[in-house]
């Protein structure tokens, strides 16, 4: 085939396996960012009119307009352009950019909420589209228990996709550019007639119906492709068209789902191969290779769904996660850092800095030293990215796996992700000692038990077999609520074509999470080590603590302390996993807030470690502010001492550290950074954001947004636009720890 001149031949002629053809073809890339290229004249060009879109937008309140006539989905829209003739990569969500679609499938109430808020009332063809139509919303709620509806109502569950598409799913868009789309389809028929040879089992009549739903999906995809005049039906013959069959991929599933996190995985250094033969025929410059990658870039940037401010409360900024993930090891033993993850971070530079696409580095201690330090150097000067541990995860993954959302690892196309936002620990807590009822409302959550009394001194054991039991209750409530949400999705907004760039037989996990970790821990800390003496309120609940003497914090490398964050993990971990799940799903959990510690704060109670009730948390596994007093290093070992065993859905540290700090001058930084990156990965540790910047720019930037408009920093798992931030957002960042000594 000519698509495939050059490339070395492998079991992925035959069968779908990217993994295979990249081992086989990549070139490793051990240089310097030296060879890389400035923006051409049509991308400045280019950006400069997005970057006016961008500013309008923030202009009108966040939303630039709302398309209310219609129901997106991949033939919704005419072709759109930025501006048709100067765009290299084809294709936009709806006909112009940053127009926001709409997309009830998964709650119809949500989505005519969410264009209320911004002024826009839906349209009457749309409620009559959908007054007969059962959405997600509609059939979670319909099946809910009253102890799901009681904990979702409280703040104990919070964030549940119970309205909204679910997202957390690494579609491998790199199969379209490899293969084609007649191929793909060939292998969904043959997937099918195996299956119509086995007995009629509900997974199997599942499995079936999934793949007509992909098919038809996947060949409406073609159609929206032609209408740019492309055939995707074939493979991609050089590296603009890789870059154009990938992204199409891409695109067609954000115009059918409203997916919370739909990552676009690991694409570098499959696309480096595509470039690499190019350049080597005479047929792409460096120039044209680095126009490619930030014409791509510069449509990822303009992704947007339509959000409730419920959402957003929950999940600021307006993220939509197009996780890229970059680096990494070959378990070969070679690097698949290539030329192309340089270039990809090099957007950064030619476009300026951004929350999108969320670059992740994959680190390992082998990669490569010139590559290692380009990535340290693109933190000091952008806080644009964020780094995760390819060697802890390499093992339990392989080398063809990305991170969606923030954290979270998948193996591309052979895995995929139930995801359901996360666990209120504290309340967890506060509930155990107010015999099961909600600390704010007095509503009986839990099943009964008794009310610690008040004014009588906490004793740690009996805290510890009471909290127990309830975590034991919320972990079994936990996992049922997931199995509800899940069934509906997969029955009412089933995500058709994105798990079409999926195996038909696919591995399932289902990620749980925890908030408030560091409240939990002190609080227990507390309790051990000091003396707390509940005190109730008028109706007969405890409502505040008082608490003397001294005890240890997490954050300060004290094992007395951080051992009790390694079992509250640990143990609420294997509590969820004797509860069966929905489809046979692998249970995983995560230490992740994203920027919802600050809801989940205003919902909780004064808790024991002195957090005065409707305070904040810190985000993630972070120690909570201004608690870690010994330094940047021993706070990240504290955080390094979880384990990521029980905790594979990811576990994340936000670090903020003053340039001053890190070092006299730009390479004196980047240095150092690599150092204490390579000396964090080494203890097993698994994520870090960094953030290299003073608080008083921060404070600066809060009070006149108009002196640092793109001032990106990482908040926990993602980064945003630091204006996009609420008020009450920035100020608990600005509040978090910014270490001013090593």
């Amino acid at each position: 085939m000519e698509a495939w001149r050059g490339f070395k031949k492998g079991i992925w002629c035959e069968n779908i396996a990217v993994s295979d053809f990249i081992r086989l073809n990549y070139t490793p890339y051990e240089g310097d960012e030296s060879f890389l290229a400035p923006p051409t004249q049509r991308t400045e060009e280019l950006f400069a009119k997005v970057q006016e879109l961008f500013r309008l937008e923030q202009e009108k309140g966040g939303v630039l307009d709302i398309d209310t006539d219609r129901v997106s989905s991949i033939l919704t829209y005419a072709p759109g352009y930025i501006e048709k003739g100067k765009d290299i990569i084809l294709g936009l969500q709806t006909e112009k950019p940053l127009v926001r679609a709409v997309n009830p499938f998964a709650g119809f109430r949500n989505a005519e909420q969410a264009c209320t808020a911004y002024g826009y009332k839906i349209s009457e063809k749309i409620r009559d589209d959908f007054l007969y139509r059962t959405t997600h919303n509609t059939g979670v709620f319909r099946a809910y228990t009253k102890d799901m509806r009681k904990a979702r109502h409280a703040g104990i569950l919070t964030g549940l996709p119970d309205a909204y598409g679910r997202g957390r799913l690494i579609g491998d868009y790199r199969r379209l550019a490899l293969y084609g789309m007649d191929f793909l389809l060939a292998q969904k028929a043959k997937d099918a007639d195996e299956l119509g040879r086995q007995d009629m089992s509900e997974e199997n009549i599942r499995l079936l119906e999934d793949i007509a739903k992909q098919v038809e999906f996947m060949k409406q995809l073609v159609t929206m492709a032609e209408q740019y005049g492309c055939d995707i039906r074939r493979p991609a013959e050089n590296a603009y068209e890789a870059v154009q069959w990938l992204y199409f991929a891409y695109l067609g599933g954000q115009k059918e789902q409203n997916g919370a996190a739909n990552s676009i995985g690991r694409i570098t250094t499959f696309l480096d191969i595509y470039m690499e033969r190019d350049i080597a025929e005479g047929t792409l410059t460096e120039s044209q290779a680095q126009e490619l990658m930030d014409d791509l870039v510069i449509k990822l940037r303009l992704i947007r769904h339509l959000r409730t401010p419920e959402y957003n409360d929950l999940f600021a900024g307006d993220p939509v996660w197009v996780t890229c993930s970059e680096g990494g090891m070959c378990e070969d033993g070679r690097t698949l850092v290539t030329k192309n993850c340089f270039r990809m971070l090099h957007t950064l530079y030619n476009l300026g800095p951004s929350a999108e696409p969320n670059i992740t580095i994959l680190w390992s201690e082998n990669l490569p030293a010139a590559f290692k330090k380009y990535c340290a150097k693109v933190s000091v000067d952008t806080d644009s990215i964020q780094y995760e541990n390819d060697d802890r995860m390499r093992p339990d993954y392989g080398d063809d796996y990305a991170i969606a959302c923030c954290v979270s690892a998948m193996k591309e196309g052979k895995q995929m992700q139930f995801f359901g936002a996360r666990c209120n620990l504290p309340k967890v807590l506060l509930m155990a000692l107010n015999g099961g009822k909600d600390e704010i409302h007095g509503t009986q959550i839990a099943p009964e038990g008794k009310v610690f009394p008040d004014g009588e001194v906490l004793n740690y054991e009996e805290v510890i077999e009471t909290l127990k039991t309830y975590m034991a209750w919320m972990a079994k409530l936990y996992v049922n609520t997931m199995n509800i949400i899940h069934f509906m999705h997969d029955k009412y907004a089933y995500e058709r074509l994105i798990m079409g760039f999926h195996d038909t037989v696919v591995e399932r996990l289902m990620a749980f999470g925890v908030s408030g970790l560091s409240v939990l821990t002190d609080s227990l800390s507390a309790i051990k080590y000091a003396r707390v003496t509940p005190v109730h309120g008028e109706n007969g609940l405890i409502t505040d603590f008082i608490t003397e003497g001294e005890f240890p914090k997490y954050g300060n490398d004290d094992d007395r302390v951080d051992e009790i964050a390694q079992w509250i993990t640990e143990y609420f971990y294997s509590e969820l996993c004797k509860t069966p799940t929905y489809r046979g799903a692998k249970h995983t959990l995560s230490v992740l807030t994203i920027t919802s510690n600050v809801v989940y704060g205003k919902k909780t109670g004064t808790t024991p470690d002195g957090r005065k009730a409707g305070e904040p948390f810190a985000p993630g596994a972070n120690p909570m502010h201004g608690r870690d007093m010994d330094g940047a290093l021993a706070s990240l070992n504290s955080v390094a001492k979880l384990d990521y065993a029980c905790c594979q859905d990811g576990i994340s540290n936000t670090f903020s550290i003053t340039p001053d700090t890190l070092g006299a001058d730009a390479d004196d930084r980047s240095e150092k950074l690599v150092a204490v990156l390579d000396g964090y990965f080494s203890q097993g540790a698994h994520h870090l954001n960094v953030n290299v910047l003073d608080r008083e720019k921060l404070i600066a930037a809060m009070e006149d947004p108009t002196l640092y408009p793109n001032l990106t920093i990482r908040v926990s798992g993602y980064a945003v636009n630091f204006n996009k931030l609420t008020k009450d957002k920035q100020l608990e960042v600005i509040a978090r720890t910014f270490h001013d000594k090593m």
